[in-house]
């Protein structure tokens, strides 16, 4: 399965944003080791070089679900911040929600409308009253229902029937398309500081950089040490 998990600084200080991009490439390292597959959809830079104000994931994999939820709600990347030697605070906060990328379009098949003649009142109604030449539309996958008697033949009242239906999704798609914009925005605005979900630190002094100093012993030196 795949999901996308939005990671945000949120309107912390410069810090948020540097903690955000050592969190990512902790999350991007432990899903490598779960064997869970990370892509970064889209970013926003911060201010500063390698620093990111937010960061769309997309993970993938078996495990995709429960290791984003791993990674969900309030981060905190406990360091010294590496701009202001004079400040003491060490917990630089992150905010990581589970958010939808787009909205689906709704499919449109004439198939999955029921036409029904009908007849109306109105301006010339008793002709159409006579005729049934009013149409009503059914989408069924919808539930959208319109009905269309402006034209005096049943052909040109069901082929507007099926224009206006069109018309009604696709504005029905517009409206769920900002709604899923506008909840990918609120995201930015969740940050609580304090009580994280999870808490990472740098690694120890020394401990990344250890297997480089390791060499292969020298062609002999077991036999010069004995």
């Amino acid at each position: 399965m795949s999901l996308h998990l939005l990671m945000s600084a949120g309107r912390g200080p410069q810090e948020c944003a540097w903690a955000l991009a050592r969190l990512l490439r902790r999350l991007e390292a432990e899903a490598a080791r779960r064997g869970v597959t990370t892509h970064r959809v889209h970013s926003v830079p911060g201010d500063r070089p390698d620093t990111y104000r937010s960061v769309l994931v997309r993970i993938s994999g078996g495990d995709a679900e429960a290791f984003a939820a791993s990674w969900t709600g309030t981060l905190c990347w406990q360091a010294p911040s590496p701009y202001r030697a004079s400040t003491g605070r060490k917990n630089w906060y992150v905010v990581a929600r589970p958010c939808q990328l787009d909205s689906p379009a709704t499919a449109f098949a004439e198939a999955d409308v029921d036409i029904v003649p009908c007849r109306t009142g109105g301006p010339g109604g008793q002709h159409r009253n006579k005729a049934s030449t009013a149409v009503r539309a059914t989408h069924r996958p919808s539930g959208i229902v319109v009905v269309v008697d402006t034209e005096r033949l049943f052909s040109l009242n069901r082929r507007l029937a099926l224009q206006l239906l069109r018309q009604r999704l696709a504005h029905g798609d517009e409206t769920a398309e900002r709604a899923v914009v506008t909840a990918r925005w609120r995201i930015h605005d969740e940050l609580v500081r304090g009580d994280p979900a999870r808490v990472e630190r740098p690694e120890p002094s020394g401990r990344e950089t250890a297997p480089t100093r390791r060499t292969r012993p020298a062609r002999g030196s077991a036999a010069s040490a004995s």
